[in-house]
């Protein structure tokens, strides 16, 4: 059976619900095109990291930063991916509040695909981005 392509919302947006790590998360497929997602994370207390601060752990955005990457390749050829690598670059601390990350491919290959995302904050300030690497090849 060959991939292909995730052409409505409800279809993506139950395989994003569908892990229950993301449903432990709380994400949801906000948007999405040809080239495109938005995942939307609402704030949830326990993402702090800093009782004081109160900022989010960087270890919940670099998981945003993942699952839309991987979404938006899922999008493409119709299911997830694993991870090979990823990288990500913190810009601000993310303060309490609902987070948006925005993803897109970069490189579809037939073995290995590169993706993007940015997380946005509440006031459309960028808190993360990152880029991560994934396997396409099916057994």
């Amino acid at each position: 059976m060959a991939d292909a392509p995730i052409g409505d919302f409800d279809t993506l947006d139950a395989m994003v619900r569908g892990c229950p790590f993301h449903r432990w998360l709380g994400v949801s497929l906000k948007s999405m095109s040809g080239d495109s997602v938005e995942i939307l994370l609402p704030w949830r207390e326990e993402f702090v990291s800093d009782p004081e601060v109160r900022y989010t752990h960087g270890g919940i955005l670099a998981a945003l930063i993942d699952l839309a990457a991987d979404y938006a390749i899922a999008a493409r050829i119709g299911r997830g991916v694993p991870t090979v690598d990823m990288r990500v670059d913190y810009h601000r601390a993310a303060l309490p509040g609902p987070l948006v990350a925005r993803a897109s491919v970069i490189k579809l290959g037939g073995t290995l695909a590169t993706a993007e995302a940015h997380v946005f904050d509440e006031n459309d300030k960028l808190v993360a981005s990152g880029r991560g690497v994934y396997l396409t090849l099916t057994r």
